[in-house]
């Protein structure tokens, strides 16, 4: 372990206590699963299924990635960026990862944790003084006049594990939803053009404002009781801001993306990089209609402010060296960009106690630092997708990483996920066996 953590003491005793399974990360197996990946081709099953949803009628192209240790990381890319864009799709192709932003928000928060600046189970309102005196509705979703004091503080852990109590427009539904609409409490950007029933107004133009406006809305749920998808990883871009004294976006560039090599990760795409940008498709019935277009994207305009739960764009390479990173707990190519300790913690479960976890993403499961933890035989499993059909998960136990990225949306209206789900756990239970 890294000696030079400075993790406030219950992080240091009580989360190792909780994560000491972890420890043993199956060191034993890992020289088998490298003689394993030595097979020219490490995803047969997943090749085909992409190959049976790429072309005329289906979707225009896709790339799902696998990683093992002793190899470098094997890509299927089938097809182009789009039905208009003949470019061919490739690693380097650049797509809205969305919700995938949240794993690393949450990681940038436990490098902060892991340098003292923050702590996991210190009160919000130490680093955000107004949310001190947070109101919660006496009915989740209900009247936002009906409300009582909380009873509890929200803390950091909180923000990152969706448990702070904290709304979400693409969750609420009712004023509460309307109220923070109107007030521009809004996360992340689809399109130029309004789409019915993706539409999630105008932002704010700041985090701080964002920070500001969202502490005069009421909670949905009293902090450290429910587990609720919230806004609570865009706050905790304002928190780093304040922790770190840099903006929100020049610390993940500076302390992940740079150091990591993820030179394709952006908040917004540099124009010099937009024939890299697939084009994204709203799902209607069995048609894909186009709502962003790489060539005049959104995302090639400055965002109103970096969204820490859903803004990020990035390449399959890139996304694929950070969970390489944390596979390898903290380092990547030699370089340190997270301490080990951090890693354990963040892949861990954070969960309040008595706090049970999403089935978001298939069976009940934990939640760690921005990402859902697999339980039971998902054990040591660590990752979250992305609204636009993008998934990437870790393996911890055993350092396997892996990733699908398509754009379409919403992610469940076909059964593309599943059969690649499949598919993949087909394919690494066969190097499972070949490593025995």
């Amino acid at each position: 372990m890294d000696t030079q953590l400075a993790l406030p003491p219950a992080l240091n005793r009580r989360e190792l206590l909780r994560l000491g399974a972890l420890a043993g990360i199956g060191a034993a197996l890992m020289p088998k699963l490298a003689f394993a990946a030595s097979q020219p081709n490490l995803m047969p099953n997943v090749a085909r299924v992409i190959e049976s949803w790429v072309g005329p009628g289906k979707f225009p192209g896709m790339v799902a990635t696998l990683g093992l240790p002793g190899r470098d990381t094997q890509y299927v890319a089938r097809g182009s960026e789009g039905f208009t864009d003949a470019d061919e799709v490739t690693p380097d192709s650049l797509f809205r990862i969305y919700s995938m932003t949240k794993p690393i928000t949450g990681m940038a928060a436990m490098m902060l944790i892991d340098e003292g600046k923050l702590g996991l189970d210190q009160p919000l309102a130490d680093i955000l003084p107004k949310y001190a005196d947070m109101q919660v509705q006496v009915t989740p979703d209900g009247s936002i006049s009906d409300v009582r004091p909380a009873k509890n503080p929200i803390l950091i852990r909180h923000l990152m594990t969706h448990t702070a109590g904290l709304g979400y427009t693409i969750i609420q539904k009712g004023p509460i939803k309307d109220a923070m609409e109107q007030a521009g409490i809004i996360a992340g950007q689809i399109s130029r053009i309004p789409i019915p029933g993706l539409e999630r107004g105008k932002p704010v133009p700041s985090l701080e404002v964002f920070a500001d406006r969202l502490a005069e809305m009421p909670l949905v749920y009293e902090p450290g009781t429910k587990w609720s998808y919230s806004l609570g990883l865009d706050l905790m871009g304002r928190v780093i801001e304040v922790a770190s004294g840099k903006s929100f976006d020049a610390f993940l560039k500076e302390r992940i993306f740079d150091p990591a090599g993820m030179g394709s990760t952006y908040f917004q795409v540099p124009r010099s990089e937009a024939g890299r940008l697939t084009t994204n498709y709203a799902a209607q019935d069995k048609l894909l209609v186009p709502i962003d277009k790489g060539a005049d994207s959104i995302y090639l305009d400055k965002p109103p402010f970096p969204f820490g739960g859903s803004g990020l764009v990035s390449s399959p390479r890139d996304y694929d060296r950070f969970l390489h990173m944390l596979a390898n707990y903290g380092t990547i190519g030699g370089e340190r960009v997270m301490g080990e300790l951090a890693v354990r913690v963040g892949t861990g479960n954070l969960l309040p106690d008595g706090v049970e976890g999403p089935t978001m993403l298939g069976p009940p499961s934990d939640f760690g630092a921005g990402g859902r933890v697999g339980i039971g035989p998902e054990a040591g499993i660590f990752g979250w997708a992305g609204a636009a059909g993008t998934v990437g998960m870790v393996d911890m136990k055993h350092g396997l990483r892996s990733s699908i990225f398509v754009q379409f949306m919403p992610p469940n209206a076909n059964s593309l996920l599943p059969d690649f789900q499949k598919a993949l756990k087909a394919d690494v239970m066969a190097l499972m066996e070949a490593a025995a």
